[in-house]
């Protein structure tokens, strides 16, 4: 059975994704609600927003000449197992409900495979104005719509599995002063051996410097530092830099929540005098729905 604790992490992801706005190639969604009912429908997420740019001014003015005003919508719906007449039923709702200047992105996520009704149902779905993702966490098949806002949705959001991530600043920092420390050392080496054309120019050299440390400090971040965590039925994977850890739920006794003196949560694993922490705050996870999905999945 899809557990409700376990929905509410996926919605915890998919609230932090666009938060982050790992859908801004799609569309700058600025307004998010949860639990969004629609002629007797309950979304547990609904993100609105549009195509404007709201950056800089010559950005926002060029969007403003050449960008259609489309309103654009975001629904993310997760069970156990899709029905498809209840996939007909919102498809339905939505014509009814939103017009034809709205484009409309659909997320579905179920726990068990695809029933063959409806992967046929999405895959031939080419409304031009609804696209379509659909994901199986057990099998982590991703299928979409036939259209162009489908296949966009399923590149820029694919969510077969939970998994956590988060980017931490001190530690990019860490890695950009680490990268710009050495190009200054290469500099002033180059300067005492009598190299004088990089010392020429030194603030075009200074530049360059800092552009090529925020690629090589960014590069020595997600090599060293960068923090992912995923979670399954059976056990996790833990992720720092390229270094992997991964552990089973049936390998583990205990689970506490553990607070270090900056104040991070974590949860902590006890598997006799083996201690394994996993981090919740860094990963940006609710402190709550994981405890409580854990305990159970290792009381199992």
């Amino acid at each position: 059975m899809f557990k409700m604790i376990e929905l509410s992490l996926i919605n915890d992801l998919v609230e932090e994704r666009l938060v982050k706005g790992d859908l801004r190639w799609l569309a700058n969604f600025n307004e998010i609600h949860k639990d969004y009912s629609v002629d007797g429908i309950t979304f547990p997420i609904y993100a609105s927003g549009g195509l404007q740019e709201k950056g800089f001014l010559l950005s926002r003015i060029f969007s403003g000449l050449v960008t259609p005003r489309y309103k654009v919508n975001f629904f993310f719906y997760g069970s156990s197992e899709l029905e498809p007449k209840f996939l007909k039923k919102i498809l339905l709702i939505f014509k009814k409900e939103f017009g034809i200047d709205d484009w409309i992105f659909l997320n579905l996520v179920q726990k068990h495979p695809f029933q063959k009704d409806l992967k046929q149902m999405v895959i031939e779905f080419a409304d031009r104005n609804i696209g379509i993702a659909a994901f199986s966490l057990d099998t982590k098949e991703a299928i979409s719509s036939n259209n162009t806002l489908g296949r966009n949705l399923l590149k820029n959001f694919n969510l077969t599995e939970l998994k956590f991530e988060a980017f931490d600043l001190p530690d990019y920092l860490k890695s950009f002063t680490i990268s710009f420390s050495l190009g200054m050392m290469a500099l002033v080496a180059t300067a005492l051996i009598g190299i004088q054309q990089a010392l020429n120019n030194l603030l075009l050299t200074t530049m360059f410097l800092t552009a090529f440390s925020v690629i090589i400090g960014h590069r020595i971040y997600k090599a060293r530092y960068h923090v992912t965590l995923i979670i399954d039925d059976n056990g996790f994977k833990l992720g720092k830099g390229r270094r992997i850890t991964e552990g089973k739920w049936s390998n583990y006794k205990n689970a506490t929540i553990y607070i270090t003196s900056s104040r991070e949560t974590f949860l902590r694993l006890y598997s006799g005098k083996v201690v394994t922490d996993l981090p919740l705050s860094r990963t940006g996870m609710s402190r709550k729905e994981v405890y409580n999905l854990v305990r159970q999945l290792i009381s199992k």
